[in-house]
């Protein structure tokens, strides 16, 4: 199965492809750039349940950042420090 397909092929082939994006998402092509991802409801809804804010450090609330400055690691983070040798 491929995971790839131009929108011309799935436009001739709309079932198969959407059998074939239960299994795995499939990315759409549009005059050979990548432009549509078509896959499973219940994949998109788990990527909507990870869905993240990002803001600009000088839009975060000032009760947040000093919150996280005055945050400390937990004691299992220690086992990471290693990694900033």
């Amino acid at each position: 199965m491929p995971n790839t397909a131009t929108s011309v092929e799935v436009s001739k082939s709309f079932g198969r492809f959407g059998r074939q994006a239960m299994q795995a998402p499939i990315t759409i092509t549009h005059h050979g750039h990548a432009s549509l991802v078509l896959l499973s409801h219940d994949e998109y809804q788990r990527l909507r349940r990870r869905d993240r804010v990002a803001m600009a450090i000088d839009e975060v609330p000032r009760d947040l950042r000093d919150a996280v400055a005055a945050a400390m690691p937990s004691v299992e983070a220690e086992t990471y420090n290693s990694e900033l040798d």
